[in-house]
């Protein structure tokens, strides 16, 4: 996983998988990351190939923490489709911009 800061904007990629094996050390870097709150969180999907329901668990973990303080954006990039139905099905573009670029 590759996490850049780029002005007031928080860029992750790399995420090949997020599941219970890594999604704990998923939620630790990225709360290492937020040291502070950026205005844009972008989660670049496009190479995922496989979310379970802990990684669901550490993106709604990461909307409460941005939430708390408002003002942040939070956004999916390039999710595959087989991704996407899992995040419409969870609802999950209510908590964040599901975008393709």
């Amino acid at each position: 996983m590759i996490i850049r800061s780029e002005g007031q904007t928080l860029r992750i990629s790399g995420i090949v998988e997020l599941t219970t094996a890594n999604a704990a050390a998923f939620r630790v870097e990225l709360n290492t990351a937020l040291t502070t709150l950026p205005t844009l969180i972008e989660i670049d999907l496009s190479e995922t190939r496989f979310l379970d329901s802990s990684g669901l668990g550490a993106f709604f973990a990461l909307y409460r923490t941005t939430s708390e303080s408002g003002g942040t954006t939070l956004r999916l990039l390039n999710p595959k489709p087989e991704i996407r139905r899992l995040l419409e099905l969870m609802q999950m573009q209510q908590l964040f911009e599901v975008v393709e670029r």
